[in-house]
């Protein structure tokens, strides 16, 4: 099995320089868009989950804190899949590899629209997560295999656009077919937009440049004498990279906290219909494809590669949008959405930067993967601890008022904007280094 996931053997194909340059270009497109569009279509599977929250609890079918627990689960899969299959990612076949995640996915949202209860919804979410982070990691592998290092930056900005793509396709279609037919329909819908994602990646996505004829893009691949396992071990005693994860894994808290609970958030605190309460994350979506795209562009051309000062800036953008988005007033709609707008534009920013292009910037190319498996493990291993901790305060400070649930949301927004604050000052500490 293992040897099906291994590099593509190179082949030979004698092709005119003219040629050659004209294939390179159609094949690398074809790698971005495919990398990009699949990628996006697996956080559709695995974001099915939130917009359902509410529906499913009030059904009777689960607690706020089952939710939680059943949330953790894909998340704790998912942040040690990230390592394993980061390190991984980096001598496999990246286009089976990604294909094969999702197809899995998929399944998992199939089966999850079609049963219930808390145990086997937990397993489930838990077997998604894992093969989940089988796309990220591919992806990251395919920009260092086929792109060089001036250009990384900005295509690793715009394929990072790929969460948003994701998040607004959930946010809008799903919940609206959830709406309509009922939760298990956000499942079904889901494994529908995976099916068609697996056979994209399939075609169009490619291993290496050598598998197609093609010389190596980057010298790292082939002027290093050192092994990929040792250029791995290298970023496992890297500090900055750690602390570079550490950032990101509160960022993550307070990125998560929006995404799995903003729709819970807006129908509970601020008297939203499911639709209206997901159709405002999903303005955070939107506005981050332009905070994501612009990222790595923005710090290539205006920093000079550095990465420092944009992570500060759309950091401190992030704790003002939480702020926003917490302690405003209730029951005005622009409010709302333009703290969802702001939020979008800081946190798609920081998903690019402290998400990985920094840590992959300050590793070898011959472990881009192993050095996102470090940042994905602490961002995910944060993100689950979120997901209970969110979960079980919600449920823990609601009461029953003549006959009416009222939510105490305190606890939580000291959570989550605390969160933000400490995300900036972990930064600043690899401030001379990024």
């Amino acid at each position: 099995m293992l040897n099906y996931f291994k590099k593509s053997v190179p082949i030979s194909i004698k092709k005119s320089e003219e040629e050659q340059k004209s294939y390179y270009k159609k094949l690398k497109w074809q790698v971005f868009i495919s990398a990009t569009i699949g990628y996006g279509l697996y956080y559709v599977c695995r974001l099915s989950l939130n917009i359902v929250k509410k529906p499913i609890v009030d059904s009777g079918l689960l607690t706020e804190s089952e939710l939680g627990i059943i949330g953790s689960a894909l998340f704790f899969s998912y942040a040690i899949g990230k390592l394993v299959n980061g390190f991984i990612a980096d001598h496999s076949n990246i286009k089976r590899f990604m294909s094969i995640g999702l197809l899995i996915s998929t399944l998992a949202n199939l089966i999850m629209g079609f049963t219930s209860g808390f145990l086997f919804f937990a397993i489930c979410w838990g077997v998604n997560g894992w093969v989940q982070s089988m796309g990220a990691p591919s992806c990251v592998v395919s920009l260092s295999r086929w792109y060089k290092d001036k250009e990384r930056g900005s295509f690793y900005g715009f394929w990072s656009t790929s969460h948003n793509i994701g998040e607004a396709l959930t946010y809008i279609l799903t919940a609206m077919i959830a709406s309509y037919f009922g939760w298990q329909w956000g499942f079904r819908a889901a494994a529908i937009v995976g099916v068609l994602g697996a056979l994209m990646i399939a075609m169009f996505f490619h291993d290496t440049p050598e598998s197609k004829g093609l010389p190596p893009v980057n010298e790292d691949f082939t002027k290093t004498k050192t092994s990929t396992w040792t250029e791995q071990k290298e970023v496992l005693k890297n500090p900055y990279v750690w602390l570079l994860a550490l950032s990101s894994a509160f960022m993550y808290i307070s990125r998560y906290a929006v995404n799995s609970w903003g729709p819970y958030y807006f129908e509970a605190a601020k008297g939203y219909t499911l639709t209206q309460a997901n159709s405002l994350v999903a303005i955070s979506a939107v506005c981050g494809i332009v905070g994501t795209a612009s990222s790595g562009f923005i710090s290539d051309k205006f920093f000079k590669g550095r990465r420092n000062a944009p992570a500060l800036i759309f950091g401190l953008m992030n704790v003002f949008a939480l702020s926003l988005f917490l302690l405003g007033p209730k029951n005005i709609w622009w409010i709302d959405a333009l703290s969802m707008v702001i939020f979008g534009l800081g946190i798609g920013t920081l998903i690019c930067l402290l998400g990985g292009l920094m840590a992959v910037d300050i590793a070898s190319k011959k472990a881009s993967g192993a050095a996102l498996g470090i940042v994905g493990i602490m961002s995910y291993a944060a993100a689950g601890i979120q997901d209970i901790a969110s979960g079980y305060l919600i449920e823990n400070n609601k009461a029953i008022v003549n006959g009416q649930t009222v939510y105490n949301f305190d606890t939580i927004t000291f959570f989550w904007i605390g969160a933000a604050v400490l995300s900036v000052l972990l930064a600043l500490l690899v401030w001379k280094k990024t």
